[in-house]
């Protein structure tokens, strides 16, 4: 079954709302990507205006930015440490903003969403 992002059927009274349309491609959703670690792979999403998205599925190097230095570093992923979406995606080791990730330069904090863009961004902390 599809997922739809198409507003409610009934009303908060329970009334039922007369159907005007016939469903739309551009209304059509999609499961959220789990951002894992591997070597990089990512998926082309074509969208509404003939436009491209870019899910990144697996990602094994993250580019992070030192405050101390001012400067990005590409550094190695070793693991997750924390993730404050869900408890489970520590031991699946699965990406979302906030989490924190072990890296071969520290602990850093991703800052962008992995499942909607290409690569990962961090700070170190």
């Amino acid at each position: 079954m599809a997922i739809s992002q198409r507003k409610a059927k009934t009303k908060l009274t329970g009334g039922k709302y007369k159907p005007w349309r016939k469903k739309k491609l551009n209304e059509l959703g999609s499961l959220p990507v789990l951002t894992k670690i591997e070597n990089r792979r990512i998926k082309k999403v074509r969208v509404l205006g003939g436009n491209l998205k870019f899910k990144t599925l697996f990602e094994d190097i993250a580019n992070v930015y030192d405050p101390k230095t001012k400067k990005h570093i590409k550094a190695k992923i070793i693991s997750v440490v924390d993730n404050p979406a869900n408890r489970n995606y520590i031991r699946r080791n699965i990406i979302t903003k906030g989490t924190i990730i072990e890296t071969d330069k520290g602990k850093a904090k991703v800052t962008n969403r992995p499942g909607q863009d290409v690569g990962i961004q961090a700070v170190l902390q």
